[in-house]
């Protein structure tokens, strides 16, 4: 019987939202995990002593794509209801299973989320600027939030309910086809914004507008071989398309 309720897995997924709130290049997701997890943890070990002990445990380091952690918490949630019941892992082995998680949910995460799910959002945003709708940054906002939040929200209970078998053959099939659709529709949306940009409404633009566009197309591909370009480089480019766009105007 599963003992933890509804709302402690609603409290964890809420504390996921900050759960890099206290990174640092030691433990990186470390204290926010632990924190996270702090309501399971209440529930499943009512000597305080005991808690502590555990809580200290799952402040030592641990980093993953910060939605899919949400899956990594709820299964560790129920490795800890194994644990509390005496046929769960060790110490060592929760660590071993934690890593494990981490790195696999990184490499899935990462290729959804960052280098595809936002570049996605933010080209059907443009697109819809330049189409003279005011419902650009909404349908960015949208669309990027409905599969991070309900991620952040629901992979909780999905992990918790799956266990150690919540990265199952199966499951990153799903997340392969949602990644590789995404991409596809990516695709097709740039081309139609650097289509429009090109010719809005069929005329062409100046012969130096096509330069510059072009000349930001290719660094932006530069750039895009980065794994993570920093703040500073996006203000920078940011900046910079903003004078561009200012003096061509």
């Amino acid at each position: 019987m599963d003992r933890l309720t509804g709302a402690d897995r609603w409290r964890m997924a809420v504390r996921t939202l900050l759960l890099q709130a206290s990174f640092n290049y030691e433990r990186q997701q470390g204290l926010g995990w632990a924190w996270a997890l702090e309501p399971a943890l209440q529930r499943l070990y009512p000597d305080p002593a005991e808690r502590r002990e555990r809580l200290a445990e799952h402040t030592a380091y641990f980093n993953t794509q910060p939605t899919l952690a949400s899956l990594a918490l709820g299964a560790v949630a129920r490795l800890e209801e194994q644990r509390a019941a005496g046929a769960g892992p060790d110490a060592a082995g929760m660590a071993r299973i934690k890593g494990v998680l981490g790195s696999s949910l990184a490499a899935l995460g990462d290729r959804l989320y960052w280098f595809t799910l936002r570049p996605f959002v933010a080209c059907l945003g443009v697109l819809l600027v330049l189409g003279g709708s005011w419902t650009g940054a909404l349908a960015l906002w949208v669309c990027y939030n409905v599969l991070h939040l309900g991620v952040r929200f629901l992979g909780v209970g999905w992990g918790y309910r799956a266990g150690t078998a919540v990265l199952d053959p199966r499951t990153r099939r799903r997340f392969e086809r949602l990644t590789d659709f995404i991409a596809v529709l990516g695709a097709v949306i740039a081309g139609v914004t650097t289509a429009w940009l090109l010719a809005p409404a069929g005329q062409p633009r100046p012969m130096v507008f096509e330069a510059i566009l072009a000349a930001g197309l290719a660094l932006g591909f530069v750039v895009g071989l980065k794994p993570r370009p920093s703040l500073a480089e996006w203000a920078l480019g940011a900046g910079v398309l903003c004078v561009a766009a200012a003096w061509l105007r």
